[in-house]
């Protein structure tokens, strides 16, 4: 079972997820929260797999309850949510250790695989948002020494694999491209980070384009 705990200031908002969550026979919601102190609380009580957690929220917002939610454990997945798909504080609520970003209204399905993907240890990160994070990251300056010549340290299947990320694909759909299986294209994703010396799939984002890798 993917325990979830669910963040949101809204209550009915906040209802519909729990009902839509607790209908899945391999999630359980246990807990609610209708501000950031409470996320941060019941995510340190509860030891839930994943946080849905609300980006707008009285007193402490969603960026913030998601940094101490991170920083008391960083194996805890905090998943985003927000009314528009655009929000100025996506890159801001990645930066805090959110691995994914959900727009509220999104489909019961997509949800529900957001949540199962973000319980695998896959970003969620839908191509669209991936290419105005990526832009925004491209646009500001690079605090970090490049990187040595792709052909150097990443092999051919590997430099794929960067361009797929690049794309915005998850490991899922990675794998169903390069005809692999997901445990396989997590190994060489973590083979990837190694040689890079990055921290997750963001920061190989913006590399790929900025070493002219990404298509």
């Amino acid at each position: 079972m993917i325990r979830i705990l669910v963040a949101d200031d809204q209550p009915l908002v906040r209802a519909g997820i729990v009902a839509t969550v607790d209908a899945q026979a391999d999630m359980e919601v246990v807990g609610e929260a209708a501000d950031g102190i409470g996320a941060i609380e019941s995510a340190g009580r509860l030891a839930p797999d994943v946080v849905l957690m609300d980006i707008r929220m009285p007193g402490i917002d969603g960026i913030e309850a998601t940094l101490a939610v991170r920083e008391h454990d960083p194996d805890r997945r905090v998943l985003i949510l927000t009314t528009f798909d655009a929000d100025q504080h996506v890159y801001a609520a990645l930066r805090a250790g959110a691995c994914g970003f959900l727009v509220k209204d999104a489909p019961v399905e997509e949800l529900v695989a957001a949540v199962r993907a973000a319980a695998r240890g896959d970003a969620v990160l839908s191509p669209a948002i991936t290419a105005r994070v990526v832009a925004q990251l491209l646009t500001a300056p690079d605090p970090t020494p490049p990187p040595l010549p792709s052909g150097e340290i990443l092999t051919p299947r590997e430099i794929e694999l960067v361009r797929l990320v690049a794309d915005g694909l998850s490991n899922l759909e990675i794998g169903e491209r390069m005809h692999l299986s997901e445990p396989t294209i997590k190994t060489h994703m973590g083979h990837v980070l190694a040689k890079l010396g990055m921290r997750d799939r963001l920061q190989v984002a913006v590399w790929a384009h900025r070493s002219g890798i990404a298509r």
